[in-house]
Formats: C-alpha cells, structure tokens, sequence
C-alpha cells in the first residue's frame, strides 16, 4: 500500500466556496480583533514612538467590545472552517513542491494559535488561569505568529478563494445542485447564526441597550458594590489595613516645586471637579460612571510641576501587577483625569478603590489604578 488509505469525508457542503466564505469571515474578525487587540496592548505597554489619546473618552469601551466581541464570534467560524476542510489533512503526498509545502506548514501556527488565542481569551474574559504563564504576553505574543501565518495563507489561497468565490454554486449535475446549494446554504446560516447569537448573548456586558440579552456575560455591568463590578477586591489586593490608616495621606513628589502631602480632608476641601467616564475592562464589561473628585493636574500646578510633566500613580497594593499606572502629558494634564472621592454621589466603596483612585479619560480599566498613595512626576 502507498502512502495513507485514503479516507472519505463526502459532503455536498465540504466545498472551496464553502471553506473560502468560511475563510473570508475569518479573515475579517481575525483582522479587527488583532487590531483592536494590538491597540489595548500599546495602551497598556506604551513604546516611547507612541502616546495615547485621552479623547475621545470612550474610545477604549469601543475598541476593547469590538475585540471581545469579534473573538467570541470567531469561535464558531473557526470550528466551522476546521470541519469544511478536514478531509484536506489526509490528502497524500502532502504537499506538491516547494511553495505548497510552505503553505501547509503555515497551517501549524494558524491552526494552533487560532486555538489556542480563543481558549486562552475565553478562559480570560472569565478570570480563569489554569496555566502557570502570564496570559498578558502569552496571547499578545501568540496573536502575532498566528496574524503572521493568516498573511501567508491568505497568499498562498488568494487565487483559489477568488475562483471559488466567482464559480458557480456546484459542480454537481443539475439533479443535485439545488439540493447541494440548500446544504451549503443551511450550513453557512447556521453558522454565521450561531457566531451572531453568541455576540448577542455577551456584547450586552457593554453596550447598555443590550444588557437584558447578555445571558452569557461573564459579568453584568450594573452588579457590583455601588452598581458596578468589581475584578480585584480590597481583600484580595492586601490593601485593607493601609487603606484604613486615619494617617493617610497622598503624596505628591518628584521633579516638583513643593513636595505635597494631603490628608483625605485636605482633598476634600479642595476644588471638586465631576466628570461621567467609563470603566472599560480588559476582559470586555465596561460601565459609565459619574466620578467626582480633584484633577490630577490641579494638583500638579500645586505642587509646581512642569507644564510637559509626566506622572507615575502608586498604589497601596504592593503585589501583583497594576501596582504603578503611567500618565503620558495628555493624559495628566486632561482635565477629567481625576483622584476620585466619589463614585455615583458616595464615597468610593473599598473595592473600588477608597480612599482614593484614578479615573480618566480613555484608559484601560487596569490603568485606572484603585487605593492610590502618591504620585511621582517626572
């Protein structure tokens, strides 16, 4: 016997117009969501080349719903496309020269990193890490072999995905064409349907007008202590002692005129600037606030900093990462990025981050550091 037996998998909808639809829609949510991706990703991380805009306010809660939304649509897709062209893995010889053997080794990372990224990013929007790697660089890292393997399938089937596209519906004889085209047709709604209910069943988590139909969210925006969810608590974070210390006080130092130190009541009495601003979770939930508290910058003409300065925000949290958040000169100097007091007309409940946290503009929720301490201007 030469080679594999050969194995049957005969299907009217196993066809290239199907895998090559199926491979378009693909190709599209994989698009956006490493886009959308990549931009949380320099937000988060920012190289010196870049600097993140504080305006317009809500553009992180569109972005990072457009990422979790356009992932968790891929997942039927995915699978989809897997079984479409599963029949093609036991083709034998393999490959047919050169250039098809690249093709077909590319389908190793495309194939494992599709995988992997929507699994890892399920399990994420979940807060369930049952792996001893940081997710963060994991997937970020992973997003780019997989995007880099896409680029060269896309290439290697741009001829055949346009041929499919423009040929007619079967090749099938005229008796079983309507038959084969209401297969290929049931299938593909199904699908596509599939991907379009589970978007709807989750992207309620932050587009408000939908939250009734989020049956499937991790997390309701509106459930949390004082109307809002809650990733890390107080407890959690180790913070519950120092943030009850009646001698605390925030300090602002660094490359300043005067060194400051203000109680809780020296921040009350001050100017109170109110400001409605969303929390945007990575994980996807985001929720508007209206936040009331003193400017960041108010405090930096107080305490003499440049009018180009730069500010590192501590917190009491000692372990764990998110320990420090980085303010670029428009984010510091925007006059919604607050200290805030107050959330919803209360003081800030414990878990989210009393005596004191930031809030400002355009901003992953992670950056919008809880239980602050001092501020280091640079």
């Amino acid at each position: 016997m030469n080679g594999f037996p050969r194995v049957q998998f005969a299907s009217p909808v196993r066809t290239e117009r199907t895998a090559s639809i199926l491979g378009l829609a693909l190709g599209v949510t994989f698009g956006i969501c490493f886009a959308t991706g990549l931009y949380s990703h320099l937000l988060q991380n920012q190289p010196p080349w870049f600097t993140a805009p504080a305006r317009p306010a809500g553009l992180y809660r569109v972005t990072q719903g457009i990422h979790v939304a356009t992932g968790i649509a891929s997942i039927p897709l995915l699978f989809a496309k897997l079984w479409a062209v599963f029949p093609k893995l036991f083709r034998w010889p393999p490959f047919d020269g050169f250039l098809h053997a690249v093709e077909r080794i590319a389908l190793v990372p495309l194939v494992g990193g599709s995988v992997f990224e929507l699994l890892t990013g399920v399990a994420n929007i979940n807060l369930w890490y049952p792996w001893p790697f940081s997710f963060r660089t994991a997937h970020y890292w992973v997003a780019w072999v997989t995007i880099g393997a896409l680029v060269v399938h896309i290439a290697a089937k741009w001829s055949t995905t346009r041929r499919a596209l423009a040929a007619p519906v079967a090749n099938t004889s005229a008796s079983e064409a309507p038959a084969a085209a209401t297969d290929r047709r049931a299938f593909l709604g199904t699908v596509f349907g599939a991907s379009g209910l589970l978007v709807l069943l989750t992207v309620g988590q932050t587009v408000r007008p939908l939250q009734k139909l989020a049956l499937l969210a991790p997390r309701r925006p509106d459930a949390g202590p004082q109307g809002f969810p809650v990733n890390r608590t107080a407890a959690a974070a180790g913070v519950l002692e120092a943030a009850h210390d009646p001698n605390y006080r925030l300090v602002v130092e660094g490359r300043v005129k005067q060194r400051l130190e203000l109680s809780l009541d020296d921040l009350g009495g001050m100017h109170q600037h109110d400001a409605v601003l969303p929390i945007a979770c990575v994980d996807g939930w985001s929720a508007s606030q209206h936040w009331s508290g003193v400017p960041v910058r108010d405090l930096l003409r107080m305490a003499g900093a440049r009018d180009d300065a730069t500010v590192t925000v501590h917190s009491l949290q000692r372990h764990r990462a998110y320990r420090t958040s980085e303010l670029d000169v428009a984010q510091a100097h925007d006059r919604d990025t607050l200290l805030a007091l107050r959330v919803g007309g209360e003081p800030l409940h414990m878990d989210h981050g009393y005596p004191l946290r930031l809030i400002g503009p355009n901003r992953p929720g992670v950056l919008q550091a809880k239980w602050v301490t001092r501020l280091v201007i640079r």
